[in-house]
């Protein structure tokens, strides 16, 4: 890739590590990428604040808005940011790419190369969901070059609505997580946590079951339960709570091959529901490259393929995730299992899902040049600053 790409997320960057931080960090290899978040808001005049990503490139850019002032719209507020990055930055040929719908309502104005549209999620179905984000969904698809979903059951149901939309579901940095298959030095606050361990990374929001964990619980005193995530969007406080039950909060995205290599399984609880409908769950090959077994509620994307090949056990209840982890924890060798894990891993990885999605890209650049007679140039520059943008 050649050309600028701006993304507007409505995730952090620096909040769980997933498929936006996968797909940009391999994307700024070929070009600048610039990461737009959601704004924050404090007692200082609108600016931007600008950083880049010492791991990868990326350019990180967080807009912050003085709280109060309401001389202009929200909208009106984030497009003059945007266009003053824009100019800073010497960004006049560029590709757009949304994670956040919402964007388009200070963007629309904008003249890319390209607009693609990454959905990842069904977020019209997450807990405090803005009303108009349906809205501004139909119109981001109407306007879209090109749409990727992150999962099949997403792609099922976003089909009929575009002409150019490809499933890309959720994929894996194994050698990133196979060093998991040896036994790394434990870490601290899991160190004295007895056996058997049944683990857990990811957000705990509302799509976590609190019932399914509690009652699993309860029926297995002697089994523990770790759970490594932030908790957000649901009180804390209405998580169970018992002596096999540990939270250890958020962790680095590096430590991670550590905890799991601790663990004795791996366990999904998700709740079925209209936020888990469409999920793809990163975890699931993660954890499968980590080289555990792991037992899932029948989240769809987890059932096809996963558990219809084998690789992941499906359960309804409390019971029957106890019953699938009893036979698991009795098996003593894993290595035909394994074998099968593998070699389905095999077809996945976060860098084929990157170079398929920029050879779909640059063939619709390449369609686009061939139909207007004109070459596309990139603008080749040095990052600048004015007082309204902070680096750090």
């Amino acid at each position: 890739m050649k050309n600028d790409l701006i993304c507007f997320s409505h995730l952090r960057w620096n909040f769980v590590y997933q498929r936006p931080q996968h797909l940009m960090s391999r994307f700024a290899k070929e070009a600048r990428v610039f990461y737009i978040e959601e704004p924050t808001y404090t007692r200082y005049p609108d600016k931007l604040q600008v950083h880049i990503d010492p791991a990868n490139g990326v350019h990180i850019v967080t807009p912050e808005l003085e709280a109060g002032e309401m001389q202009q719209s929200f909208e009106q507020r984030m497009k003059k940011l945007v266009d003053q990055f824009l100019r800073i930055y010497h960004t006049s040929e560029f590709i757009i790419w949304y994670y956040a719908p919402m964007a388009l309502a200070f963007t629309r104005h904008l003249n890319p190369l390209l607009t693609v549209y990454d959905c990842m999620d069904e977020l019209s179905a997450f807990k405090f969901a803005p009303a108009e984000l349906i809205g501004y969904e139909k119109q981001l698809l109407s306007k879209a070059d090109i749409v990727f979903t992150g999962g099949y059951r997403l792609y099922e149901a976003k089909k009929k609505y575009h002409h150019n939309i490809y499933p890309f579901p959720s994929a894996i940095d194994k050698q990133f997580f196979s060093p998991a298959r040896t036994d790394l030095a434990e870490k601290p606050d899991q160190k004295k946590i007895p056996h058997p361990r049944l683990g857990f990374f990811g957000v705990i929001d509302e799509r976590f079951d609190i019932d399914l964990v509690r009652r699993m619980a309860v029926l297995k005193p002697d089994w523990q339960f770790v759970f490594i995530g932030p908790v957000v969007k649901i009180d804390p406080a209405d998580l169970p709570v018992s002596d096999n039950i540990h939270y250890l909060g958020m962790k680095d995205y590096k430590e991670l091959p550590a905890y799991i290599s601790g663990w004795d399984l791996c366990i999904m609880p998700f709740a079925i529901n209209e936020s888990t409908e469409y999920i793809s769950p990163t975890k699931t090959p993660e954890f499968l490259a980590a080289g555990k077994r792991v037992i899932s509620t029948a989240i769809h994307d987890v059932v096809y393929p996963y558990g219809a090949d084998g690789l992941v056990g499906i359960a309804g209840d409390a019971e029957g995730f106890i019953e699938i982890a009893d036979h698991d924890l009795k098996v003593k060798d894993n290595s035909a299992w394994l074998e099968k894990v593998d070699q389905f891993l095999s077809h996945i990885s976060w860098n084929k899902t990157w170079e398929n999605m920029e050879t779909k890209i640059q063939e619709l650049i390449g369609n686009k040049i061939n139909l207007s007679g004109t070459e596309i140039s990139h603008n080749s520059i040095t990052d600048g600053l004015n007082p309204l943008v902070n680096a750090e």
